[in-house]
C-alpha cells in the first residue's frame, strides 16, 4: 500500500535480509513481535497498523501519515526514490569514458609523430 519494494525494506532490517526472505515474512498470519516492531519504526506505522489490519483501518491510518508539501501529497514513509537520474549518471560515464578514450589517441599520435 506505501508503494515500498521488498528490496527497499531488506537491507533495513538487516544483513541476513533479502527480497524473498520479505516476501515470505508478508505471507505469515503472525509475525514476532520483534519483527513486528523493527517493520513499523521502519515504515513509520504505528504496530497496531499491522496487528489490526482492516482496508478501513489501512486507509485512515495511511491518510494521517500524509503531509503536503508545495501542493503534492507526500507519504512519509515513501524517501525511497532516487534523488537522480540513472540516464544523467550513464550519460556521465560515457563521457569520461570518451574523453579518456580520445587522450589516449592523442597520447598514441605523439608518440608515432616522435618515432618517425
Amino acid at each position: 500500500m506505501l508503494g515500498i519494494k521488498q528490496e527497499a525494506l531488506a537491507p533495513e532490517l538487516g544483513d541476513d535480509w533479502n527480497q524473498r526472505k520479505i516476501s515470505l515474512l508478508e505471507q505469515k498470519e503472525v509475525l514476532e513481535a520483534e519483527i513486528l516492531q523493527q517493520v513499523s519504526a521502519i515504515m513509520k506505522l504505528p504496530v497496531e497498523a499491522f496487528q489490526n489490519l482492516d482496508d478501513e483501518q489501512a486507509i485512515n491510518i495511511f491518510s494521517n501519515n500524509f503531509h503536503d508539501f508545495k501542493d503534492n501529497a507526500v507519504a512519509s514513509a515513501m524517501n525511497y526514490q532516487c534523488s537522480f537520474n540513472p540516464l544523467d549518471k550513464v550519460l556521465e560515464l560515457f563521457e569520461r569514458l570518451l574523453a579518456s578514450e580520445k587522450e589516449k589517441v592523442e597520447l598514441m599520435k605523439e608518440m608515432l609523430g616522435k618515432m618517425k
